[in-house]
C-alpha cells in the first residue's frame, strides 16, 4: 500500500495531466451536436464528384429561405388587421351629451326647436358611432378591409367606414348644413367636441396572434423523395432542384431522431476524434516544449484557452449560425504567443480549428479561413506590447478574412452579386473583438501567474521601485546590470531568442547584492576591502549567498518566476574562482563544493545568454590595457571554460549560436572600451 501511495505521489503531475486531458475531451464531446454528419460536401454549381447518390430514406424537399420569406410577405400583404369597438365609451358619450346639452341650450328655447336639436344630436351620435370613431395614428388605405370586433363578434368592413377624429369637424359641419341648423353651429360644435371621444383602437395583440397562426400554417416543404430514388448522378452539375434536394437530404440526415444505439456510436466516434486531436497537442507539448509540459499550470492554461474558444464558437452557432465569424478565434494564437512562442500558438490554433470543423457549416471554408488567419496572426504580431503592432496586425487579419471570403464566394457562386455584405461586418466585429486580447492577457497573468511581454516591458523600466533601490544601495551593481542587459539583449537579437525577457532578467539578476553591497568590488568606493578580515571560505559564502538573497527578494516583490529563473541560474554550478584559488594557497586539500554556486545550470537560451554576458562583463573590468586581440581571447577563454564545465547542457543552445554570441560580445566590448588610435597630447 505504501508503495502504491508513493507511486501516486511521485506521478501526481502526470495523473493531473491525464485528468485534464480526459475532462477537456468530455466537455468538448458534450458540447457537440449529437446528430448524424452528412458525409458529402455539396459543390454548388459544380459537377458531383462522388458516385451516384440514391435516397437512403423517404424525405421531404424543403423550401428555400427565400421561398418561405416570399410566402410570409404574401401573408402580410393579404392579412386583415383587427380593431376593437368599445361599447362603454359610447354609453359614456351618450350621457355626456345629455349633460352638455342642458348646459349649452337654455330652457327658454322654443320646445319645437329644442326637440329638433335633441333629435339632431341623437342621430349624429348614432352616425358617429355606427362604425366608431378612431384617433388615427398610422394611416392605411381607405379601401382596405379590417375586422371590427364588438364583444365576441368581428365583422369585416372597409377602413373608410370608420370615422377618423381629424374628419370629425367636416363631418359635423356637413350634418349641420344638411339639417339647416347653421344658427346653432357654434353651440353644436362645442357640444360634440366637449363630449365625443374615440372608441375604436387597433388590436395589436389579436392581429399578431392571427398573423402568427397563418405563419404556422405555412408548409416548409414542397414534394418528397422516396427511398431508392436517384438524387444526383456522378458528373452532374449541382444546381437548381438538384441543389435543393441535396440540401433537404443533408438537413433531414442531420436532424433525424437517432436510436439509442446510433446515438452511442455517434458519441463514441466524436470521442475518438477529439481524443486524437487533443492527444496530438499534448504529445507536441511533451516533445517540443518539455519545460511547459512539466508545468501543470501552463498545460492547464493552454487547454483552458482551447476549450474556451470551442465553447464560445458552439454557443454562437446555437444562438445564430450566421454569426460564427464574429468569434475572435485569433485571440488564441495571440495569447499563446504572448505567453509562450509562435510555434505552440499556431499548433494549438490549428488543433482548435480542426475540432470546430465538426460542428460549423461549410467546414472546409471555415477551416481554411481560420487557419490562414492564424498563420497571419503569428507572422505579423512580433511585439504584442506595442499597441500600434496589434492594431496593424488586427487590420491585416481582417483583410485576410475578407479576401478569403470574397474568393470562396466567387468560386461557389460564380458572381460578385451573390456576396453578402453582412459577412464583411462580421469580420470587422471579429477584428474589434480581437483587440480585447490585451486586457485578456492582463487577466490571465493575474489568474494563472504567467508573464507576458507587456509585463516584461513594465519590469524593464529602470524607474521601478526595486531597481531604484538597487541603484541607491548598490550603484556599481546597478551599472553592471545595465551593461549586462545591453549585451544580453544584443546577443538575444542575434540568435532569435526573447530579447525582452533576457533584458529584464539581466536587470534583476543581481538584486541579491543589495544586502551586502560592499562585499562586491563594483560597489567599493574606498581602498578598504571588506573581505580582508574574512577567510576565503567565508568570503565565498557571502558571494554565493547573493543568489539566495536575490531569489528571496524577488519573491517578496512578486517578480514573475521567469525572471526569478535568471537570478537562480546566472552562475549555474560554477565556483567562486578567485577565493577558491586563494584558499588553495594555504590549504591544498580544498573541497571545491564549498566554493560552488548551488545552481541549477541554465535551462533556456535566454538564461544561458545571461550567464555568458554576466561573466564577460564582470571580468572585463579587470582588463588594464585592452586591445582587440586581448578582448577576443578574453571572451573565448571565459565562455569556453563555461562550456567545459557543462553549464549549457540543459539550455537548448547550439554551438553555432554560442559562436554568434561570442562575436556580439567581442564587438560590443570593443565599442565599450573605445578601441581606437591614441591622439597626441
Amino acid at each position: 500500500m505504501e508503495r502504491f501511495v508513493n507511486f501516486l505521489y511521485k506521478n501526481q503531475a502526470l495523473f493531473y495531466k491525464v485528468f485534464l486531458f480526459l475532462l477537456t475531451t468530455f466537455l468538448i464531446v458534450y458540447l457537440y451536436p449529437k446528430g448524424g454528419k452528412f458525409k458529402y460536401e455539396i459543390p454548388k454549381g459544380k459537377p458531383w464528384q462522388y458516385d451516384n447518390l440514391y435516397a437512403p430514406f423517404d424525405f421531404a424537399i424543403l423550401k428555400t429561405p427565400e421561398e418561405i420569406a416570399a410566402e410570409k410577405e404574401r401573408i402580410n400583404e393579404g392579412h386583415i388587421p383587427y380593431y376593437e369597438y368599445q361599447e362603454d365609451v359610447v354609453d359614456s358619450v351618450e350621457k355626456a351629451l345629455e349633460v352638455e346639452f342642458l348646459e349649452i341650450f337654455p330652457d327658454t328655447l322654443h320646445r319645437v326647436q329644442r326637440n329638433r336639436l335633441q333629435d339632431f344630436v341623437e342621430d349624429t351620435r348614432e352616425d358617429i358611432y355606427d362604425y366608431g370613431l378612431i384617433q388615427e395614428i398610422i394611416p392605411i388605405e381607405s379601401g382596405e378591409l379590417v375586422y371590427l370586433r364588438k364583444g365576441n363578434e368581428a365583422n369585416e368592413i372597409t377602413y373608410q367606414n370608420i370615422l377618423k377624429q381629424n374628419d370629425l369637424r367636416p363631418f359635423l359641419n356637413r350634418r349641420i348644413d344638411e339639417n339647416q341648423l347653421q344658427l346653432f353651429r357654434d353651440e353644436l360644435l362645442e357640444l360634440f367636441f366637449n363630449s365625443v371621444r374615440p372608441n375604436v383602437t387597433y388590436d395589436e395583440e389579436l392581429t399578431l396572434r392571427e398573423l402568427e397562426s397563418k405563419y404556422n400554417q405555412i408548409s416548409y416543404t414542397r414534394g418528397s423523395v422516396e427511398r431508392g430514388t436517384i438524387i444526383v448522378s456522378k458528373g452532374e452539375i449541382v444546381e437548381g432542384d438538384k441543389l435543393k434536394i441535396l440540401n433537404s437530404l443533408k438537413s433531414e440526415y442531420e436532424s433525424q431522431v437517432w436510436s439509442q444505439a446510433n446515438y452511442n456510436w455517434v458519441v463514441f466516434g466524436y470521442s475518438l476524434l477529439v481524443f486524437l486531436a487533443l492527444l496530438m497537442l499534448l504529445l507536441f507539448i511533451r516533445k517540443y516544449r518539455p519545460d511547459i509540459f512539466q508545468n501543470n499550470i501552463k498545460v492547464t492554461f493552454i487547454f483552458f484557452n482551447l476549450l474556451l474558444m470551442v465553447m464560445l464558437t458552439i454557443g454562437v452557432i446555437n444562438f445564430n449560425v450566421n454569426y460564427v465569424y464574429v468569434v475572435p478565434l485569433c485571440i488564441l494564437p495571440l495569447t499563446l504567443k504572448g505567453f509562450f512562442d509562435s510555434r505552440l500558438g499556431l499548433f494549438t490554433h490549428v488543433i482548435t480549428v480542426v475540432l470546430l470543423g465538426f460542428v460549423v457549416p461549410d467546414s472546409y471554408e471555415y477551416m481554411f479561413l481560420q487557419i490562414i488567419a492564424g498563420i497571419v496572426t503569428i507572422l505579423t504580431v512580433s511585439e504584442l506590447y506595442k499597441r500600434a503592432n496589434l492594431f496593424i496586425s488586427v487590420g491585416q487579419i481582417t483583410l485576410i478574412y475578407i479576401i478569403s471570403y470574397f474568393a470562396f464566394t466567387i468560386i461557389q457562386e460564380g458572381a460578385i452579386s451573390e456576396i453578402n455584405p453582412e459577412v464583411f461586418l462580421m469580420f470587422l466585429l471579429n477584428g474589434l473583438a480581437t483587440l480585447f486580447v490585451q486586457p485578456l492577457i492582463y487577466a490571465y497573468e493575474k489568474i494563472f501567474g504567467l508573464v507576458s511581454d507587456m509585463s516584461l516591458l513594465e519590469l524593464s523600466d529602470t524607474n521601478t521601485k526595486l531597481l531604484k533601490e538597487l541603484s541607491d544601495k548598490a550603484p556599481g551593481t546597478f551599472h553592471h546590470s545595465l551593461n549586462v542587459a545591453n549585451l544580453a539583449e544584443a546577443a538575444a537579437n542575434e540568435i532569435g531568442a526573447n530579447a525582452m525577457l533576457v533584458r529584464v532578467g539581466a536587470l534583476y539578476h543581481d538584486i541579491g547584492k543589495m544586502q551586502n553591497a560592499t562585499y562586491f568590488t563594483e560597489n567599493q568606493t574606498t581602498s578598504v576591502n571588506s573581505h580582508d578580515e574574512l577567510s576565503p571560505k567565508e568570503s565565498a559564502q557571502i558571494i554565493i549567498e547573493h543568489v539566495i538573497n536575490g531569489i528571496e527578494i524577488a519573491k517578496k516583490r512578486n517578480l514573475p518566476d521567469r525572471v526569478i529563473d535568471f537570478i537562480r541560474t546566472h552562475h549555474g554550478t560554477t565556483t567562486v574562482y578567485y577565493f577558491y584559488k586563494k584558499e588553495q594557497e594555504s590549504n591544498e586539500n580544498v573541497n571545491p563544493e564549498d566554493f560552488r554556486y548551488p545552481g541549477p545550470i541554465p535551462f533556456s537560451k535566454e538564461t544561458a545568454i545571461l550567464m555568458m554576458c554576466d561573466s564577460v562583463e564582470a571580468a572585463s573590468r579587470s582588463l588594464k590595457e585592452p586591445t582587440a586581440k586581448l578582448i577576443d581571447n578574453f571572451v573565448e577563454k571565459i565562455i569556453n571554460k563555461q562550456m567545459e564545465e557543462e553549464q549549457f547542457h540543459n539550455s537548448n543552445i547550439t554551438f553555432m549560436e554560442i559562436q554568434q554570441i561570442k562575436k556580439v560580445l567581442k564587438r560590443k566590448l570593443k565599442n565599450i572600451f573605445h578601441l581606437r588610435i591614441e591622439y597626441p597630447e
